[in-house]
């Protein structure tokens, strides 16, 4: 603390330095003075125009692979053996825009045969594949 000269007491000087506050006013000040012009600067983008009639046809089924405890695959409720589901993901992959694959397994399935039938996705091209689970979470 400052302490007051021209007085006889031994008081405190009650006066603030402005001077800091003031240098940081300036610098603030030749900042926004800089980067105004730059916030109104527009940049024209071209967006694309949605039509949702397009979208709704656009808008694939999703396969439907239901795998059970012992191992028996059903392509959307049609049984389907190992060369049946290869040859169908096969002919899926080739789509545009490709469907998703989506597996429901047991609970109690061998993890080994999931990973069969994501091999097989993969090796035919899927690429979207997502798993179906129950939502009460036992």
């Amino acid at each position: 603390m400052a302490f007051s000269s021209n007085s006889g007491g031994s008081g405190l000087m009650a006066d603030i330095n402005v001077t800091p506050l003031v240098d940081v006013m300036l610098v603030l000040l030749i900042i926004f003075m800089i980067t105004a012009p730059l916030m109104s600067h527009k940049i024209k983008v071209e967006l694309p125009k949605a039509n949702p009639n397009q979208a709704a046809a656009d808008k694939m089924v999703p396969i439907d692979l239901a795998i059970r405890e012992d191992g028996t695959m059903y392509w959307n409720d049609n049984v389907v053996s190992n060369a049946e589901l290869k040859a169908r993901l096969a002919v899926e992959a080739m789509k545009t825009p490709q469907p998703e694959l989506q597996i429901r397994a047991d609970k109690t399935i061998e993890y080994r045969t999931i990973w069969d039938v994501m091999s097989a996705a993969k090796g035919a091209g899927m690429v979207h594949v997502g798993f179906i689970t129950t939502g009460d979470g036992k």
